[in-house]
């Protein structure tokens, strides 16, 4: 058996991004991992499809060539092959660089899936390292997630999860997707402007629920313009499939398409672990509770990421193992889930942070909204993406920023501004005052913190009295 002062089980972005900051530290490292480095994100998940909507991006520039004073002869078509291709190839070139970057911070690896023995040993099963034993001081769960899909979905080859629908042999005519949150938002948006008709079914009153809500509705009407069908209020029933396609029933109408994308949520990868030899509690879903200091209910076990059951995302959970290796080398640090920005790769896009608006109704937040349309910046028009605004969010009596919200193009960029200057409580006046470059985009955040008070100079305002 072989003695380590942490183990971290998982090489996804929390799982890799703890081994190697443990390993900068000086602590003697191991790192297991049944399948990819990367985790879900880098092969099944953020990457790839990211990856796959580049292309779309550049297809759809190159359609419009004409309007930039640029003329394309002969038929612009995508080539889903080599789309596939170069997916395949970003793919490994990034793994292959997490394996360098492991290698480097001298973490040991072991190849096969982890179940605890007790509270400081595991054994490998399976892969390469079958039946190796180790013992550490500490543990790290970063098992993750991976698609759920209820009991009363059929299966069928025509039925797909997102990892099954990345890596389909050819593009789909039609496509009926259920779920309309992220995922099955962003992959609505990437084959529908590959030519596949596409309608998503969402029970709840909106996609994208979690949302706030206005920017939630430039979305849906931008997909619309896609030719994307959305349907939202009812649920799917009755779903059918054959060797040839995928039905169900939305009300009283009957939906047909090639293939059906069960997008629903995720479930918890921590089966297979063997919790109660270590006494780790979990939830009745298998996902695992955590302090803010991303300790479990074991001392000397940690968890992070997606298993922690909170928010599902990448640099969520790189945050967090973060954390816990600070923990674990006793430099005592906390995590907050409050400012955690949230990407979504729709088009247009959309990036958030903080309180929507009706987040602070619910809390009887007094509070005042500022917006600025994309459509009146100088570089949205110049680069002819004028669709969608900023949107800041400020307690009314103390003007500090409580929340951002941004539709629109480079929006998953955009974001990244408003977290640390949330982070250090920031004004709406003080976001104002900070000088931003012309012309570009990130003066819509300026220009929507002016707007906080009535005094944005680039859209009507109608002028206070004295």
């Amino acid at each position: 058996m072989e003695k380590f002062d942490l183990c971290v089980i998982g090489a996804g972005p929390g799982g890799y991004v703890a081994a190697i900051h443990a390993g900068q530290k000086g602590l003697n490292v191991a790192l297991i991992e049944k399948a990819y480095f990367g985790g879900t994100c880098l092969n099944t998940g953020c990457i790839p499809t990211k990856t796959l909507i580049a292309s779309v991006e550049v297809l759809r520039q190159a359609r419009r060539a004409a309007d930039f004073g640029i003329d394309i002869s002969g038929e612009i078509t995508p080539d889903w092959n080599r789309m596939q291709l170069r997916k395949d190839q970003v793919v490994a070139k990034l793994r292959q660089g997490i394996a360098g970057l492991l290698k480097a911070a001298g973490v040991r690896t072991f190849n096969g899936a982890a179940a605890f023995l007790d509270r400081k040993s595991v054994v490998v099963s399976g892969g390469e390292d079958n039946g190796a034993k180790i013992t550490a001081d500490n543990f790290i769960i970063a098992s993750g997630s991976e698609s759920l899909v209820p009991g009363f979905i059929p299966e069928s080859p025509r039925v797909l999860t997102s990892t099954e629908l990345l890596a389909i042999e050819k593009i789909p005519e039609s496509l009926l997707i259920l779920g309309g949150g992220v995922i099955g938002c962003e992959f609505a948006c990437l084959f529908a402007e590959l030519g596949t008709k596409v309608t998503v079914v969402e029970m709840l009153p909106q996609a994208l629920p979690l949302v706030d809500r206005e920017i939630a509705r430039v979305t849906a009407a931008a997909m619309k313009k896609l030719g994307i069908e959305i349907l939202t209020g009812t649920p799917m029933s009755d779903i059918k499939a054959t060797a040839h396609g995928v039905s169900g029933k939305v009300g009283g109408q009957t939906l047909q398409a090639d293939y059906l994308l069960v997008s629903v949520g995720r479930k918890a990868v921590s089966a297979a672990l063997n919790l109660p030899a270590a006494g780790v509690k979990t939830d009745d879903r298998g996902w695992i509770p955590v302090n803010e200091h991303c300790k479990t209910n074991v001392p000397n076990i940690y968890a992070i990421g997606d298993i922690a059951g909170r928010i599902w995302l990448a640099h969520l959970a790189s945050a967090m193992g973060v954390c816990a290796v600070n923990n674990i080398c006793g430099r005592r640090t906390a995590f907050s889930y409050d400012l955690v920005p949230g990407c979504i790769f729709t088009h247009p896009e959309i990036g958030t942070v903080g309180l929507s608006e009706e987040q602070c109704k619910a809390q009887n937040i007094d509070y005042t909204a500022g917006k600025f349309p994309f459509a009146a910046l100088g570089k949205a028009m110049a680069v002819e993406e004028t669709g969608g605004m900023v949107k800041i969010i400020a307690d009314r009596k103390t003007d500090q920023v409580l929340g951002v919200h941004i539709v629109g193009t480079h929006a998953t960029d955009l974001i990244a501004e408003a977290v640390p200057a949330m982070r250090l409580e920031i004004t709406a006046r003080e976001l104002g005052r900070a000088v931003h470059a012309h012309p570009t985009l990130g003066e819509a955040m300026m220009e929507a913190a002016h707007a906080v008070h009535g005094e944005c100079a680039h859209i009507p305002i109608r002028k206070q009295g004295k």
